[in-house]
């Protein structure tokens, strides 16, 4: 089971149930995935699996089913079913007797604070990986919604439970903001190495065959190149820790194509990844067909989330949770073959089915623009704001930020351990009280202001890294993306303890610097039995 057994088994179901209709609804939409000579829709082999069962259109499967989304929000829009709001920021949750009936946002361009009603709250913010600075996620993306409603009630769930992508472009310099992400369908043709040597600093074209180390293929000879993602990003990062990382920083492995091309031709090659190894050259500056490509594991997905019952529905009567921005279907390991299948799958079929009823049954009068939850929402967010700016330090937010993730990535990334986490938790309530003394955010509130808007943001990351490393600590066994260097087996794998953490870790925020409290939900499998996971 890919989640590790620390997923709802109905909710695991119920996804990969759905996937089916999930390629049907893309189709109608307009996504062009690949197909055999015979025009029936092609599959291909993926990490974790020895079967050829996931679909894809070329190396961006998940640019093309965005854009199949997208069209399909735009027809509503142009149908007038729909109003967006573009360049607008969610600040904080309206929570009215209990239930959650609005929102304040702040307009970026203009930053004026508005709010907005209705008879329930759908959140689908996606998930907090830029709390590592650097990942594969667009800046934009952040988890203050998510966060915000977990300080007014909601729920968190498996805060430490994120995935690390193995095959991104590797970390080149300070000033870089972000990563990108390499398609893990490199995979199916590309044959992971380093030198067998610490230390070898030749062209990779000039190491001899019998000096190179295909280290999965090695190790998992049943899986090869093809394991699990969070098998491979864990044995990248130990190869790189022995001293036989390549590159100008040592941080990379080679994804090498020789054989591929040997064997298939340089054609079929181009055909299948052409528009990836375009990408990997204008960033690298270096012809993926002659040498092979330099890759290295990135924060790319959170599992973690808000929790949600099977309806998606937070804690929160009228607080819906929807895609990434919630716990509910993965575990320890993000399941399918793209980040884009829950958001589908909870977008386009879960909740029709489950927000009606919801609505149906209740009564919703109109919330009144000046009642007092209301106002003490909004004067939540302008004081906040007010706050940034007041502090007029030395220190930007990029620096805070860039420490952060320095600190997280380190000793909440791909291997933890208590010694860790506990440096972790000290250095970061370090930064954010740095944070508050120190940080300079230029410009006012009343206006177009990105410095503004990302001190927000990390203002909200100090707190969810510290859950992070809470919920880190607190689940002593290591399962999937989560992996405690004290509890591994005498092989080097991830040992679970089934008998003391075969639950979800639900977490309720007790106020402003009370320690949060861990409730749990039990995991039951009826269907599935409890295994170790085993690729040799």
């Amino acid at each position: 089971m890919g989640g590790d057994f620390r997923s709802r088994e109905a909710n695991t179901y119920r996804l990969a149930e759905i996937s089916n209709e999930i390629i049907d609804q893309c189709v109608a939409q307009g996504v062009p995935f690949g197909r055999e000579y015979s025009g029936y829709l092609a599959n291909r082999t993926f990490g974790g699996a020895q079967v050829s069962r996931t679909f894809y259109a070329r190396g961006q499967t998940g640019q093309q089913l965005l854009l199949g989304a997208y069209n399909s929000l735009n027809a509503q829009v142009n149908a007038g079913n729909v109003d967006v709001f573009e360049r607008t920021e969610m600040l904080d949750l309206i929570v009215i007797d209990g239930v959650a009936r609005g929102i304040v946002v702040r307009d970026m361009v203009s930053g004026e604070i508005s709010s907005h009603f209705g008879d329930a709250v759908l959140l689908c913010t996606g998930g907090y990986s830029n709390v590592f600075y650097l990942s594969t996620s667009a800046k934009g993306c952040n988890g203050s919604a998510i966060w915000r409603a977990y300080k007014k009630g909601a729920a968190f769930a498996n805060p430490s439970f994120t995935q690390i992508h193995p095959t991104c472009i590797p970390h080149a310099g300070d000033y870089q903001s972000k990563l990108t992400l390499m398609s893990e369908s490199l995979r199916n043709d590309g044959r992971v190495w380093v030198p067998k040597k610490t230390g070898d600093n030749r062209p990779a074209i000039e190491i001899p065959e019998d000096e190179r180390d295909y280290y999965l293929e090695r190790i998992y000879p049943s899986f090869g190149n093809m394991v699990p993602r969070d098998v491979a990003s864990r044995n990248a990062k130990n190869v790189c820790d022995e001293g036989r990382g390549v590159g100008p920083t040592g941080r990379a492995v080679y994804l090498d194509f020789a054989s591929a091309i040997e064997r298939l031709g340089v054609d079929v090659i181009r055909d299948r990844y052409g528009n990836l190894f375009e990408m990997y050259e204008m960033i690298i500056d270096e012809d993926p067909y002659e040498n092979p490509m330099m890759i290295y594991p990135a924060p790319h997905y959170t599992m973690g989330g808000l929790w949600v019952d099977y309806d998606l529905m937070s804690n929160i009567p009228g607080l819906f949770v929807l895609g990434e921005a919630n716990f509910s279907d993965h575990g320890a390991n993000r399941l399918g073959a793209s980040a884009l299948m829950q958001g589908l799958a909870d977008g386009f079929f879960v909740i029709p089915n489950t927000l009606g009823p919801y609505i149906a049954k209740g009564k919703h009068p109109d919330v009144d623009p000046s009642c007092a939850e209301v106002k003490e929402a909004e004067k939540g967010a302008k004081d906040l704001i007010e706050k940034l700016l007041k502090v007029n330090g030395t220190k930007t937010v990029t620096h805070f930020h860039r420490e952060l993730g320095i600190t997280m990535i380190d000793k909440c990334g791909m291997a933890r351990s208590e010694e860790g986490l506990n440096e972790a938790i000290e250095k970061i309530r370090k930064l954010k009280k740095e944070f508050w003394s120190d940080v300079k955010v230029l410009g006012v509130g009343e206006s177009l202001n990105q410095e503004l808007e990302k001190a927000g943001r990390v203002a909200d990351y100090f707190d969810l890294a510290e859950l992070m490393c809470l919920d880190a600590l607190r689940r002593k066994e290591s399962c999937g993306g989560h992996f405690r260097e004290e509890y591994k087996t005498e092989e080097g794998e991830a040992r679970r303890d089934d008998e003391n953490f075969c639950h979800v870790t639900v977490w309720e925020h007790m106020g402003e610097d009370q320690a949060p409290q861990a409730h749990k939900e039990e995991l039951e499998f009826e269907y599935v039995e409890l295994t170790q996971r085993s690729y040799k």
